[in-house]
Parts: structure tokens; sequence; C-alpha cells
């Protein structure tokens, strides 16, 4: 038997139990962009059952599925990708990895603008797209790498 496995990272469908942690209580990424497009054209993620999870404009509900579909609702603690990427290995973690909400603290901050020789941009939570809006002519300029975080816990 072969399987294929589809991660598609930050692509939601839907609202968990939990969302009201995150007050994401009315995401779903993928129904969204469908709308602000008028339509995403996906025939063959259509032909696998997509259109079976989440109403779409251009993706029937009722055609017949071509494999197995499913989306997951996690059992791990916390709201993080590689939580999400490790549960599927198998992998249920029961504290959630810590995030900072007001960037890094200034001792880790110091510890790697030491161990790479200068001074970093940031430090603050942002959206990878927003923080190379803000600071990559900086960046540029500088060669200062720029640091941020966001709801995960990633630096």
């Amino acid at each position: 038997m072969k399987t294929l496995l589809l991660v598609l990272d930050s692509v939601g469908i839907g609202s968990l139990p939990d969302a009201h942690l995150y007050d994401e209580q009315v995401s779903n990424t993928l129904k969204h962009i469908d709308e602000a497009v008028q339509g995403l054209n996906l025939p063959n993620l259509g032909k696998l059952g997509l259109g079976k999870l989440v109403s779409m404009q251009k993706i029937p509900g009722d055609s017949p599925a071509l494999g197995a579909f499913g989306m997951m609702a996690e059992m791990s603690a916390g709201k993080d990708t590689t939580t999400g990427h490790w549960e599927i290995a198998g992998l249920i973690t029961q504290d959630p990895l810590p995030t900072f909400p007001n960037g890094f603290p200034p001792e880790l901050i110091n510890s790697f603008e030491e161990k790479i020789g200068r001074k970093s941009l940031g430090n603050k939570v942002a959206s990878g797209t927003v923080i190379i809006e803000e600071l990559g002519k900086d960046h540029l300029k500088t060669g200062l790498p720029i640091i941020y975080t966001s709801a995960d816990s990633v630096f």
C-alpha cells in the first residue's frame, strides 16, 4: 500500500475546540482564501476529497473522493507547527512549548549577538512578511539579521 501524506502548514480548515484560547474562533484560512480570490482552482485536491471537508466555490462537495481524506485536530498542548509535526510522527506533548509575546529575553538576544559578532534588528512578535517589509531595507543596508517570533515558539 502506498501513502501520500500532504501537510499543508498554516492552511487552516476550521476552528478547533481550543480556538478560544488563541482568539481564533472564526479561523478557516482555506475558505477565506477561496472567498478572497473568488474560488481556488484545486482540481486534484478536489478529486482527493477536499470538497468534503470545506465548502469551496470551485470544488463540489458531492463528488466521489479518490482517496481517504480528513483533517487533524491535535491532541498535544499548545499551538505550534513543530508540535503538530511531532504529533503526526506519534509524539503527543503534554506541555506547550514556550512562546515569547514580548520578544526574546535580553540574555538570549545578547548571547546570540555575541556568538554572531554583531547586533540584530527587531526582536518582536510579527508575521514573517510584515517584519521583512518593515526591516528588510535596514537588513540589506546593514547586514544585521532580523529577529522575530510569532504565535509559534520560533526564533
